[in-house]
């Protein structure tokens, strides 16, 4: 009997439901409220199309250091008339579990064509597009780009957020110099101020000394 309760108890921790936001995290609005976001995987635009399981409430959530330093960035990128807007920043385990269920079923590709046309689903595992533990969930990762303070539009990267594609490598050729200057701003501006960038993804950032550098954490978003 108490070997059994030992797995539900695992099986529970595993699933989220007994974990609660560490103190060492915290809501970005409380530290920069001007930081725009729209997070995607509480909604259905997204690579799957559809709302990701862990995602609760539209907040975001990181690292105390981590909102300290994307405090820093939006002081600087407001003194040229533009704002960070993230697009998603800790993430649970059990969102990127949701992926990987996602990616083994083959015939689901309802959002093949927005962003991933050139990839077949088959190969987003050995791509590197999907993997079993993210960044993310140890809660100093982000994704995010730029928006123009006055109007609120989004700055053209050259590729959408989430494109699976060599589009997205931030110095990919095929883009126009403006794209490649609005691409090369938000990189300059993150890495100034401690973060670190994912070669393959122009919008994806990592604080470089991250305080849970081997902890992958499974609390929800709310």
């Amino acid at each position: 009997m108490n070997k059994i309760l030992g797995i539900v108890f695992l099986l529970i921790i595993s699933l989220g439901f007994a974990q609660e936001k560490p103190k060492e995290f915290v809501y970005l609005y409380d530290v920069d409220p001007s930081i725009k976001m729209e997070l995607r995987y509480i909604t259905s635009n997204n690579f799957i199309g559809r709302p990701i399981d862990g995602y609760l409430r539209s907040v975001i959530i990181v690292t105390k250091p981590t909102a300290i330093a994307l405090k820093k960035v939006q002081k600087e990128l407001k003194e040229k008339g533009f704002s960070l807007k993230i697009f998603d920043a800790y993430r649970p385990q059990q969102a990127v579990d949701h992926f990987v269920r996602w990616a083994k079923v083959l015939k689901d590709t309802i959002k093949k064509s927005e962003f991933y046309p050139d990839v077949p689903k088959s190969q987003l595992f050995n791509l590197g597009y999907i993997a079993s533990k993210s960044g993310h969930s140890r809660g100093s990762t982000v994704d995010l780009t730029m928006a123009d303070l006055k109007t609120g539009k989004e700055l053209d990267m050259g590729s959408p957020f989430d494109f699976f594609g060599t589009e997205s490598h931030p110095f990919y050729k095929g883009i126009d110099k403006n794209q490649i200057k609005n691409r090369m701003m938000l990189r300059n501006a993150m890495l100034k101020h401690g973060f670190k960038p994912y070669e393959n993804e122009w919008w994806h950032f990592t604080l470089r000394d991250e305080p849970f550098p081997k902890t992958y954490f499974n609390f929800p978003v709310k």
